[in-house]
């Protein structure tokens, strides 16, 4: 059995987000499985008062106007931040491997978790207001469906979501 932590982003992770996840086990050495959804279909209101809030006004307007990427322009750009988040793990002297979800990554977690080798659950985001008010995040969903620790942090820093 291989001791794998799942890692759950929605973008690349930053050193930073990595050196956090691997400091949480510095005597260890587990297997990493970064995992990024092909995000098509983020509803809209909860994506736009996020991408205010944040200051994203470009990206607010053009979700609010139907710009959203094709299922094509999505799973390539995951695949593109799991490759990085890969990168960013080797160069911490870790075992990465990363792996494109659907939308809604639960279902992969579910799955990942039922095989028997998954410690337990990362959950890497930028804080979402309206699903962290209303714990319908992924760590949130995960917690209550999954029978293994989750942990949530906020990308680019230490703070617990």
């Amino acid at each position: 059995m291989t001791d794998t932590i799942l890692v759950l982003t929605e973008d690349t992770l930053a050193q930073s987000d990595v050196r956090h996840i691997v400091g949480l086990h510095p005597d260890e050495a587990p297997t990493y499985r970064v995992l990024v959804p092909a995000d098509t279909e983020r509803p809209l209101v909860p994506w736009i008062i996020d991408a205010l809030s944040m200051g994203e006004l470009r990206e607010a307007w053009d979700r609010a106007t139907g710009h959203e990427p094709d299922r094509t322009e999505a799973r390539q750009t995951a695949a593109e931040q799991i490759a990085g988040s890969v990168a960013a793990f080797e160069a911490a002297g870790r075992t990465a491997t990363g792996e494109v979800t659907d939308d809604d990554p639960l279902p992969a977690l579910r799955n990942a978790v039922a095989r028997g080798d998954v410690r337990e659950v990362v959950v890497v985001t930028y804080p979402h207001m309206v699903e962290d008010t209303f714990h319908t995040d992924w760590a949130s969903r995960a917690r209550e469906e999954l029978h293994v620790p989750v942990l949530h942090l906020y990308a680019g820093t230490s703070e617990l979501g």
